[in-house]
């Protein structure tokens, strides 16, 4: 067994020669094995023992067991007490979700304090097939049924080379003292229920059925890194991939703060977001690209469920694809919509009410929130940018406090090179603003008149003319 271990080590790359490892030893058997196995291969080991406080005084025992055996093999030891039920309840976390952050965390702190390569912990070839079958019954994609990988980040696992019957034989040949988890029989734990139960029904199908499971965990393993290129070519070619509006005839640059509208029309970055004014956490799925691609349903699912989208909000996404733009779905920490040709994705974030307005007084020369605007006043003559991000105004006609506020129903203005007023939800259709882009848009206001669509378009009414003696120019900074 030693021999398969080492070639293990050496096939995976899991740990070079004679390496400082941090070993996490729990004083079971899985774990005993480990550390001794490491150290006869002549890995500087350091135990790492994790009190959790979970089983009362077994707790104790198990870490007094370990503090004595490593004082007579002489092995460094770093111990530490956790208050697990605290944790889980201040995180809303499970318990045994909380066990494994604060494990994990604690480890890789210590590693590095060491200057140790690597983290070894225990897992061993028949955890692998449990956790394979685990993922089957909750459901899970291709990843899941690959079961514990050998290596994920500092963490290694030697073990994976070996069964649960293969350390029963190595521990007594090597008379290895060792200690019993008693919740290991308890089979109010489905992956306890797994072991006890399960497995041992579908052996008498297939007496081998443990080694069929984990060998087609590896084909599968093997068969999802071809998954992951072609998922990852999908991606790019979708996000970096942005429908071109024309504009209409009446939105050309003019040079009062309604400059020519590229939001669609700018080079896309390597995360796939528009280059131009508009909101750069914003990722665009074109939705054609999608639908051609081998499998919509896969594409989606390994897109958006490492963003917190469940299976069921996914597919309820693929089922919307062919509907009316707006419809919006949520993940834990992203929101998507359905526009016109394309998925808009985005985090989401704290925004301000709808109904909150703030005020702008004479003589501010900048504004940080809850956009960034520059104010100044020049003597005509004036030299007119003509980009959106600018506005020119007759100072003359402007009536401070400037109020700025989100759009409501029934605003309107007039826009400039205009005569007739126009609301501002038809100036969104006009502009084929998104959903988000409408919620987004900001107005400034002169007294009860819309002087500017922020970034967007200016007010006839409040143009510089050749009578214009003050001209307030204001910068947006998007």
């Amino acid at each position: 067994m030693l021999e398969r271990v080492r070639r293990y080590i050496e096939g995976e790359k899991l740990l070079q020669p004679y390496a400082k490892v941090i070993v996490g030893l729990s004083g079971g058997a899985d774990s005993m094995a480990l550390i001794d196995i490491l150290t006869r291969l002549g890995y500087h080991c350091v135990a790492a023992h994790c009190n959790f406080h979970l089983r009362g005084p077994e707790s104790d025992r198990d870490a007094g067991f370990v503090k004595g055996w490593c004082e007579r093999q002489d092995i460094p030891l770093l111990n530490i007490d956790f208050d697990t039920y605290r944790h889980a309840q201040e995180q809303k976390l499970s318990i045994e979700m909380a066990a494994r952050e604060l494990r994990y965390d604690w480890f890789e702190a210590i590693r590095q304090e060491q200057g140790a390569e690597a983290i070894a912990v225990a897992h061993h070839r028949d955890d692998s097939v449990e956790t394979v079958l685990l993922n089957l019954i909750r459901g899970t994609g291709i990843k899941g049924l690959t079961g514990i990988p050998a290596r994920n980040g500092q963490v290694v696992r030697p073990l994976l080379a070996v069964t649960r019957t293969d350390i029963e034989a190595y521990m007594a040949k090597r008379s290895i003292p060792h200690v019993t988890d008693s919740t290991n029989q308890e089979e109010l734990y489905v992956r306890n229920l797994i072991r006890l139960r399960i497995l041992p029904e579908l052996e008498k199908i297939n007496p081998k059925v443990r080694e069929a499971i984990y060998r087609t965990s590896r084909n599968l393993a093997e068969v999802e890194k071809l998954y992951n290129r072609s998922i990852e070519e999908t991606r790019r070619l979708l996000w970096n991939d942005v429908e071109n509006v024309d504009n209409d005839e009446d939105d050309k640059g003019n040079g009062n703060g309604d400059g020519s509208d590229n939001r669609n029309k700018g080079d896309v970055n390597s995360k796939g977001k528009s280059n131009d004014n508009r909101d750069r956490n914003e990722t665009r799925i074109n939705i054609n690209l999608l639908q051609e691609s081998a499998s919509p349903q896969a594409v989606l699912f390994e897109l958006l469920s490492p963003l917190g989208f469940s299976p069921s909000t996914i597919r309820d996404i693929l089922e919307s694809l062919h509907g009316e733009p707006g419809k919006q779905f949520y993940g834990e920490s992203y929101r998507l919509i359905k526009d016109r040709g394309v998925l808009l994705l985005h985090p989401l974030r704290e925004r301000c009410a709808d109904t909150e307005t703030f005020l702008i007084e004479a003589g501010v020369g900048k504004i940080d929130f809850p956009v960034q605007l520059t104010l100044r006043v020049e003597a005509m003559p004036v030299t007119i940018r003509k980009e959106s991000r600018f506005l020119y105004m007759d100072a003359d006609k402007v009536t401070f406090p400037l109020t700025l506020r989100r759009w409501q129903p029934g605003d309107w203005f007039i826009p400039f090179g205009m005569r007739g007023r126009k609301k501002l939800s038809d100036f969104f259709v006009d502009k084929k603003f998104s959903l988000k882009e409408k919620e987004d848009a900001w107005l400034l206001l002169s007294g009860d008149q819309v002087a500017w669509v922020v970034g967007e378009r200016g007010d006839h009414r409040f143009r510089v003319t050749e009578s214009t003696k003050r001209v307030l120019v204001i910068e947006w900074s998007s």
